[in-house]
């Protein structure tokens, strides 16, 4: 395939060295829930950044992807980081959202909450900045993943969520967080972007009864919320040029082993793969969590699947026979093509 996503495909994030780690809590201190919740600017720090991007890049390239990312290893939060650097936000007041963490144990942990504090403004990104380190330092298409926009709904506590923040208006709230997300989008296009990945537990989190559940005691619909975050990433979208692959990928959370969400995709199938104008899809596929590859036959022509079935969650490398029967079973539902 000469255009993304490609048949063998990374989703984005690598598990960190230990001399990142080590490194960031030296100079920056140990981590908290309202540390290092967005780019930082300490210089040695950078340089230890600048080497393990260049090895894990090194890496995807020696094995043969055609595409890599940095591995985001110069983010604390996969989503915070992002959307720290603008104006609007706060995740270190206190309260919890309504999602807690899982684990196979039957342990859960309240998640943190994210609030809106005052207008929701663009800045300058450093994800931009670090994808213009990647694209410089790749020989094959560097790739750049972003939160989606319909995460900081959902992780806000829905309508009534936003609501006890800056906007009162559900529509400015919305029509603020896509102009944002439209600037971010022509930023990296601007610096040469052309495969990006929105990526986002909020749609599979609507395949979870538990969370469908915490939607209607918001005063919302779950298949309804479902239509309007479908027609935030279109309004997102509109401003994507054609030469710009767009890709959009779906967890159910996954920390030290826990998760946020269960289910399988059947509840949103329809318009995920229907009604928002990506082209292709990262999906968890790697525990039974995720269910079955059933609702795979909703999928249109002309969009691509990339299955995730193979998993940093568990420290045991599948087989190559066990993926290639996992790939089997999935074509009963999709062409393999």
């Amino acid at each position: 395939m000469s255009r993304p996503p490609f048949r063998a495909d990374v989703v984005g994030s690598f598990l960190r060295p230990a001399r990142l780690k080590e490194a960031r809590e030296r100079l920056l201190g140990p981590q908290t829930p309202d540390r290092h919740l967005g780019p930082h600017d300490n210089a040695e720090l950078r340089v230890v950044e600048d080497e393990c991007v260049r090895e894990v890049v090194a890496m995807q390239e020696r094995v043969g992807l055609q595409a890599a990312t940095d591995g985001e290893f110069r983010r604390r939060s996969w989503w915070l980081d992002l959307i720290m650097g603008w104006e609007g936000f706060s995740a270190d007041r206190k309260g919890h959202s309504e999602m807690s963490w899982r684990n196979a144990q039957g342990v859960t942990q309240a998640s943190s909450r994210l609030w809106v504090t005052g207008p929701i403004r663009w800045r300058e990104s450093a994800t931009v900045r670090a994808f213009s380190f990647l694209k410089a330092n790749s020989n094959v298409v560097p790739k750049v993943t972003l939160p989606a926009p319909l995460i900081l709904h959902m992780f806000g506590g829905g309508d009534a969520g936003i609501r006890e923040g800056h906007y009162q208006d559900i529509d400015a709230f919305w029509a603020d967080v896509v102009a944002a997300y439209r600037a971010e989008v022509k930023a990296l296009v601007a610096a040469g972007a052309s495969y990006i990945q929105f990526d986002d537990t909020s749609i599979a989190f609507l395949c979870d009864p538990m969370h469908r559940d915490a939607v209607r005691r918001w005063g919302s619909e779950p298949d309804a919320l479902l239509r309007v975050y479908a027609a935030k990433m279109n309004e997102v979208l509109e401003v994507v040029p054609d030469n710009v692959t767009v890709t959009f990928h779906q967890c159910r959370g996954n920390r030290e082993g826990s998760w946020m969400a269960e289910g399988g995709y059947d509840p949103v199938a329809d318009v995920l793969f229907n009604a928002i104008g990506v082209d292709g899809y990262f999906l968890e596929y790697d525990t039974e969590r995720a269910g079955s590859f059933a609702p795979l036959c909703l999928l249109p022509k002309g969009k691509t699947v990339v299955l995730g079935i193979m998993s940093s969650k568990a420290p045991q490398l599948e087989s190559a026979d066990d993926v290639k029967r996992r790939i089997g079973e999935a074509a009963k539902f999709a062409p393999l093509d």
